[in-house]
C-alpha cells in the first residue's frame, strides 16, 4: 500500500507509523552542489530509522540506521567504489554532527501546517554562533518515537519536516514535500553487508571530504 500526501496540498491527514518522508535540501551561502546529496528519504516504522542523503553522482551518499531493537547505530558512506561504515551506540551522535553538539532548542507558539500536518516550532541556538537561532518545525501527529535518539534534535518530540544542520562548516536544509504512507520491510533496518568497517574518525573524514567538494 502506498499513499502520499503532497505538501501542495492542503488538510489533514491521519496519524501513521510507518512509511517514508521525502525531503529536498537546500544549501546555504556559495558552495558547489556536484556532489552533494541532492534528496533525503526517511523511512521509519515505530522506533526505527533509516535516513538516506544521496547525491546524483554514481549513487554516493550518506546513510543512518537507527534499530534500537537489534543495537544497530551504523552509518554508511558511499562514493563512487568506496563503501564504509561504522558501527555506533544510543549514547552518541551520528558521525558528522559534532558542530552541532551541544545545541540549546527552545519551544514557540507558532504553528504551521507541512503537508497537511499541523506542525510546532522550536528556534535552535548554535553552539559555535550563539547569536544565530534558527526554526525547525515538526508534527506530532505521526505516529513514530524517538528517531532523533542519536541526532542533535533528540529532544524534538515529534517528526521534524523542516528543518537543517551542520555537517563540518556546510548547512544543510531540509523540506519536506512527500510523505507516504507505506509498508517498510524489516530489511530497511537491518546491518548491511558488504562495507568495510571503520573507525567514527575515518567516517567523519570521509563525510566531511564529500561535503566540503
Amino acid at each position: 500500500m502506498l499513499i502520499g500526501f503532497s505538501c501542495k496540498n492542503r488538510g489533514t491527514n491521519k496519524a501513521i507509523g510507518e512509511g517514508e518522508i521525502h525531503y529536498n535540501i537546500e544549501y546555504a551561502g556559495d558552495v558547489s552542489t556536484g556532489m552533494l546529496p541532492k534528496t533525503l528519504i526517511i523511512s521509519f516504522k515505530q522506533n526505527k530509522a533509516k535516513f538516506e542523503m544521496l547525491s546524483a553522482f554514481g549513487n554516493s551518499g550518506i546513510v543512518n540506521i537507527l534499530n534500537p531493537e537489534d543495537e544497530i547505530y551504523d552509518t554508511y558512506f558511499t562514493l563512487l567504489t568506496l563503501k564504509y561504515y561504522y558501527e555506533g551506540s544510543a549514547e552518541e551522535l551520528f558521525p558528522g554532527f559534532d558542530a552541532m553538539e551541544g545545541i540549546e532548542i527552545t519551544k514557540t507558539s507558532k504553528v504551521m501546517e507541512i503537508c497537511g500536518y499541523n506542525c510546532k516550532n522550536a528556534e535552535v541556538t548554535l553552539p559555535f554562533d550563539r547569536n544565530k537561532i534558527m526554526s525547525v518545525w515538526y508534527t506530532d501527529e505521526i505516529a513514530a518515537e524517538s528517531l532523533y535518539i542519536t541526532t542533535p534534535f533528540k529532544e524534538i518530540e515529534g517528526v521534524l519536516l523542516d528543518f537543517f544542520c551542520y555537517i563540518g562548516d556546510t548547512e544543510f536544509r531540509f523540506s519536506a514535500k512527500n510523505v507516504y504512507l507505506k509498508t517498510i520491510s524489516d530489511d530497511t533496518f537491518a546491518r548491511r553487508s558488504n562495507y568495510k568497517k571503520i573507525s567514527k574518525e575515518e567516517i567523519s573524514s570521509f563525510i566531511y571530504k564529500m561535503v566540503s567538494f
